[in-house]
C-alpha cells in the first residue's frame, strides 16, 4: 500500500468508527479521465472490507465502490436530442449523463438505515452493448462505506454540486493530461471504444480532455488531492 493510500484508508476507518450505526459514509472519487479513479475506489474498498472483516469474520462486506458508468443517457435518449450527432460524439461528456437520476440514488443512500431497510439498486454499463442496465447493481442495508467513482462528482454544476453537496468527503485524484492522453487511447483500443490509435488520439483530444478541462475548471473544493493510481486495465493486453 502507498503512502497516501495508507493515509486514507486510515482516516476513512476512523471516520467510520464514528458514523452513526443507522447512517452510510459517503466519499466521491472524481478526477479527469484516466486519472485512476476507479483504481483508487476499488482499493479502497478491498482495504476496508479487509479491516472490517478481521473484526468481524462472519460480517457482511460493509464497503462497496459505485461507479457513474450506469447514468450515462442511452443511445436512445442520445438519438432523441436536438443534435444527436453531437451528442454521439461527445457521449461521456456531462450533459450525456442524467444526473438528476444519479442525485436521486445519492438521496436514497443518504436516508438512515433501519429494520426494515432492504437493497437499493444502481444501474451498471454493459460496454458490449453501450447501454446502462438498470438494477444491476445491489447496495444492501449492510454497506455502510461507498466510494462513488466518476468525472463529475467534483464538479461545480448542476445537478452534480447537489450531489457533491450530499458527501462526507470529495476527493480528487490528479493526473498529467498527457499521462491521461497515453492511458486512455490504449484503453479506448482494447476495449473497442476505437478501431485503431489514431482513431482513439482523436476520440481523447475531441472529446476526453475537452471533459477533463471542464472538471479542473469547474472543480469545487475538495478534502483529499491524490496523485494519480495505477490501474492495470490501461495496459494493452
Amino acid at each position: 500500500m502507498n503512502a497516501q493510500v495508507d493515509h486514507l484508508v486510515k482516516k476513512t476507518w476512523a471516520k467510520f468508527c464514528t458514523t452513526p450505526d443507522d447512517a452510510r459514509l459517503m466519499i466521491a472519487v472524481s478526477g479527469i479521465p484516466g486519472s485512476g479513479k476507479t483504481a483508487l475506489a476499488t482499493q479502497m474498498t478491498q482495504h476496508m472490507n479487509a479491516i472490517y472483516a478481521s473484526e468481524n469474520p462472519s460480517a457482511a462486506p460493509i464497503a462497496t465502490a459505485l461507479p457513474m458508468d450506469g447514468y450515462h443517457y442511452t443511445r436512445a435518449q442520445l438519438s432523441a436530442m436536438p443534435d444527436p450527432t453531437h451528442a454521439f460524439a461527445r457521449r461521456g461528456a456531462a450533459f450525456t449523463f442524467d444526473g438528476e437520476k444519479f442525485l436521486q440514488l445519492v438521496q436514497e443512500l443518504r436516508k438512515p438505515i433501519t429494520p426494515q431497510s432492504g437493497s437499493i439498486y444502481a444501474p451498471s454499463f454493459d460496454h458490449a452493448v453501450k447501454d446502462p442496465v438498470e438494477g444491476d447493481i445491489a447496495i444492501p442495508a449492510s454497506c455502510r462505506v461507498i466510494f462513488f467513482e466518476g468525472n463529475y462528482l467534483s464538479l461545480g454544476k448542476e445537478p452534480w454540486d447537489r450531489v457533491a453537496g450530499l458527501m462526507d468527503e470529495l476527493w480528487f485524484v490528479e493526473v498529467d493530461f498527457e499521462v491521461a492522453r497515453g492511458r486512455l487511447v490504449r484503453r479506448h483500443v482494447k476495449a473497442g471504444i476505437a478501431r485503431d490509435e489514431s482513431e482513439a488520439e482523436k476520440r481523447v483530444a475531441e472529446n476526453d480532455l475537452v471533459n477533463g478541462e471542464e472538471i479542473l475548471e469547474f472543480r469545487l473544493p475538495v478534502q483529499e488531492i491524490v496523485s494519480s493510481i495505477y490501474d492495470p486495465t490501461w495496459e494493452k493486453s
